[in-house]
């Protein structure tokens, strides 16, 4: 049905609710005059009288008390509905799903969840953990989280932290029994605590660089994990140099636990990004949750 059809419903149902054209008139903002053309085109249209008139008041006939049990009800649902969207713009709800690495989910999404749930209780969050360069569209993701380097052109990019750093670390008991790297090169002497990622399938190149050099350096060892907790307690276990996140080596490292190599390989690097494929297509939901996330520095 046109949308001048409803329109034209709409009005009939006031008329014959009000039993007045003048208040009906009233009621919608228009002239009578005006009114009563509007209800004989839709009378015209249907080929059926739906109101009575006389110089004292209108009703409906028998045709427009059915049409009336009829379209009062929709209208007030769909009234209903409305008010209903406007509350959850207020008010936001609904479950925003996010996949994101192991890291971004426990050093940045869940410090700020505890203080976002509590001011957003109809508001749920579901967080899948995949080191794998998800297809957040084809797999009904409502945003993902990734390095800033790494975002897709196409997405709307959000950033979440600050710059990063990398470390490369062992205990001091590997280092006892191998003398520690001074060039990348070095490292493939060693053993490795390496990663495997789903997207690209083999091992986990080490990137390093120097000087605008870069060096991206095949390692190899006796473990292979996709786990950052189990790399660092690998490393901290004696059983290969790692490569992680410098927050996470840095309380082991000042307290002795982890030795860093090669720290001037190591530079920043774009931190951290929500990303997301259109603002026309957020949820209210998602709207506040990127804007508890959004970094504004230190």
């Amino acid at each position: 049905m046109q949308t001048e059809n409803l329109n034209d419903l709409a009005a009939f149902a006031t008329v014959a609710t009000e039993r007045s054209f003048t208040r009906a008139a009233a009621k919608l903002g228009i002239s009578p005059s005006a009114l009563s053309q509007t209800i004989r085109n839709l009378e015209e249209r249907l080929g059926i009288r739906l109101l009575t008139r006389t110089t004292r008041n209108v009703a409906p006939t028998e045709a427009g008390e059915r049409l009336l049990r009829t379209v009062v009800p929709r209208f007030e649902e769909i009234h209903a509905e409305l008010s209903a969207l406007s509350e959850l713009r207020d008010k936001p709800a609904g479950t925003v799903r996010i996949t994101a690495g192991e890291h971004p989910v426990f050093t940045i999404l869940q410090p700020a969840l505890k203080r976002f749930l509590l001011d957003y209780p109809d508001i749920n969050v579901e967080i899948t953990v995949d080191y794998g360069l998800t297809d957040i569209v084809a797999e009904g993701f409502d945003a993902g989280v990734r390095m800033g380097e790494q975002v897709a052109k196409d997405m709307i990019a959000v950033r979440i932290g600050p710059d990063m750093r990398m470390a490369v670390v062992a205990s001091p008991a590997y280092f006892e029994r191998n003398p520690p790297p001074e060039t990348p090169q070095d490292l493939t002497a060693h053993k490795c605590i390496t990663i495997r990622f789903p997207t690209h399938g083999g091992l986990f190149h080490w990137g390093l660089e120097k000087d605008g050099h870069e060096v991206k350096v095949r390692t190899e060892g006796q473990l292979v994990f996709n786990s950052l907790p189990m790399r660092l307690q690998s490393a901290l276990d004696g059983l290969g140099v790692a490569y992680m996140p410098e927050d996470q080596a840095l309380p082991h490292i000042e307290a002795g636990r982890l030795v860093r190599v090669l720290e001037d390989w190591c530079p920043y690097f774009p931190g951290y990004h929500l990303y997301y494929p259109s603002r026309r297509q957020n949820s209210p939901a998602l709207a506040m949750l990127v804007n508890t996330l959004r970094y504004r520095g230190a």
